[in-house]
């Protein structure tokens, strides 16, 4: 069926209704003469007459009653379904699907999802974690949570969470055999255990900084994994130097398992941020999350 029947079906069963097309132009906002011209349009196309006309009143023909009787619960779903898209769009509710990488959950992404769901709890959250990539075009994710350094082109962003203080760290028993790096460049030459993002081809940067700005230097990547409990494993069992988050190491630093190397050096990364497609037509349930991302200071 053409699109332009649908208009006219509605045009029709919205004039049968009311029983009249004036009537029907002030329910439709329409002129009554473009309510006319539709239904003889329609009429047209079927080769039928649906209504009989008089100068005071109007009434189905058998085959208007027909058509009435069959297409009446059709256009009676399409406003529902309309209705509520419109309610969602006023009521902050209704699903909302979010990417973040497992790392970004500890460090503040839990804390404020159950800050967004206490404030708006009609919202059904689906948050997926995982580091790989995603087209917010086909996957059906309304925004992902990503590092500044991973954003997706022809995204708009917004900055979330605090900005994260990083370390580099090995066992004493690894710096006693290879010893302590003095700058950045010596890493080089040191065995590294490396974070991967979703798969070995993307490994973390190592970033540093100095007088003239931020730089990264990598190790000899000697071990890749994707998981944080592990890289700490890894290095506390005297394998290489790890770059990682400083929230996470707190225990190994204290119980003297891990040792920091090259602090005065290492830069603090930016902050995640939220990623989506469009400022237009946005649900209320995104703008909510969003504006609760503006709004939220960290010290």
């Amino acid at each position: 069926m053409k699109q332009d029947y649908l208009n006219e079906l509605s045009v029709f069963v919205e004039v049968a209704r009311q029983g009249g097309f004036r009537a029907a132009a002030q329910k439709l906002h329409m002129g009554a003469g473009s309510i006319s011209e539709s239904i003889k349009r329609l009429e047209d196309k079927l080769n039928v007459r649906l209504f009989e006309r008089t100068t005071r009143k109007i009434a189905l023909t058998h085959d208007g009653e027909a058509l009435y009787r069959r297409s009446l619960p059709a256009v009676t779903d399409l406003e529902s379904a309309i209705r509520d898209i419109n309610d969602n769009q006023t009521e902050i509710a209704g699903k909302l699907r979010l990417s973040a990488p497992p790392s970004c959950g500890p460090l503040f992404l839990n804390e404020f999802m159950i800050e967004y769901k206490a404030l708006y709890p009609n919202v059904d959250l689906e948050l997926i974690y995982d580091a790989h990539k995603v087209d917010l075009v086909t996957s059906g994710i309304d925004a992902t949570i990503r590092a500044n350094s991973l954003l997706e082109p022809d995204t708009y962003a917004v900055s979330v969470g605090p900005a994260v203080k990083m370390m580099v760290l090995a066992s004493p028993s690894y710096l006693e055999e290879k010893g302590m790096p003095k700058e950045p460049s010596n890493i080089r030459e040191h065995d590294g255990i490396c974070y991967a993002f979703g798969n070995a081809d993307t490994l973390a940067q190592w970033k540093f900084t100095n007088g003239d700005g931020e730089y990264s230097v990598q190790p000899k990547p000697k071990i890749v994994v994707n998981d944080l409990k592990n890289l700490t494993l890894y290095a506390e069992a005297g394998l290489g130097l790890i770059y990682t988050y400083a929230s996470f190491v707190e225990e190994s630093v204290q119980k003297g398992s891990l040792v920091k190397v090259l602090e005065s050096y290492i830069a603090p990364l930016p902050r995640y941020t939220i990623n989506y497609l469009s400022k237009r037509h946005m649900p209320n349930r995104l703008k909510a999350l969003i504006e609760l991302a503006r709004t939220k200071t960290y010290s």
